[in-house]
């Protein structure tokens, strides 16, 4: 009688531990232009809203994020937010708005409401099963849809090209090119990929990037070129540190450092969230 009333207990717990209600939530996967968004942090549902870390959804946008005593400050061109975690108050291009759910704090990682961030930097949201799917409309370029946009660089024995997916970070690096553009300039007398002393003031390239079509065809590349520093600075006094060619129309301009920087790091972004994708690699 005694393993009878066991093996009833035995029998009861399984039904319960695999019934429905007890059954573990699966976790929100979260797509931006296609890709699935790599992150060290799960997106939840909390109030009937998806949130999603602060970081990841707008560095993945092509935002930047800024943490002041005033609070977090998230910018993409002419549109900024600043927000507070635990405060549904929320200021947009300086109108303030109320959230229906509020950032939090979570494991060390502000959670934002997905829909809120993503339609206001331009792009829907569609939900199925548990996915989560954000999509920003495609960049266009002379009157033609980019689908990729490749970046490429070189080191001292081979280089590395990589692919790279997301509407929303294509656009904002071509806009990092726009905005960073100075003057024109005449070429450089000498440039190259490689990394050469041989010739005062000589360029070598730090990147290439070049924006595709849907069959892979190039309708925009830029490449980045550095100046070569491997001589006293009075001998490079008024040469510019960095140049920008425009591939495509076969002009020089000069270009921030500044703009070289914000497009490194974006790219870096891409390649953390999994937006990157290597093409190849012949770096020895």
């Amino acid at each position: 009688m005694k393993q009878l009333f066991m093996g009833i207990l035995l029998v009861m717990a399984l039904a319960v531990s695999s019934s429905p209600v007890h059954a573990a939530a699966k976790p929100i996967q979260i797509k931006i232009d296609g890709v699935v968004v790599a992150s060290d942090a799960e997106s939840e549902i909390k109030n009937k809203r998806t949130m999603v870390p602060l970081r990841m959804i707008s560095e993945s946008l092509g935002a930047q994020v800024e943490w002041s005593k005033q609070g977090i400050i998230i910018t993409k061109k002419d549109t900024q937010i600043k927000l507070r975690p635990d405060s549904d108050s929320v200021t947009t291009n300086g109108k303030t708005l109320l959230l229906d759910a509020a950032p939090y704090i979570k494991n060390g990682r502000t959670m934002v409401p997905l829909r809120f961030f993503s339609e206001t930097f331009g792009c829907g949201v569609d939900y199925k099963d548990a996915v989560a799917a954000v999509d920003c409309g495609a960049l266009v370029i002379r009157d033609t849809e980019i689908e990729t946009m490749r970046h490429e660089y070189h080191m001292t024995m081979g280089g590395v090209v990589r692919q790279m997916e997301g509407n929303a970070l294509n656009a904002a690096i071509y806009d990092a090119f726009i905005e960073h553009k100075g003057g024109s300039v005449e070429a450089p007398a000498d440039y190259s990929w490689m990394y050469t002393i041989d010739v005062l003031g000589s360029y070598y390239k730090a990147g290439q990037y070049d924006f595709l079509d849907a069959d892979g065809n190039s309708v925009k590349q830029y490449d980045i070129y550095s100046l070569i520093k491997a001589f006293p600075a009075e001998l490079l006094e008024g040469r510019p540190e960095v140049l920008l060619h425009d591939v495509t129309d076969n002009k020089w301009y000069l270009f921030s450092d500044k703009g070289k920087e914000i497009i490194s790091e974006m790219i870096d972004t891409a390649d953390h969230y999994g937006f990157l994708q290597v093409i190849s690699n012949t770096v020895a």
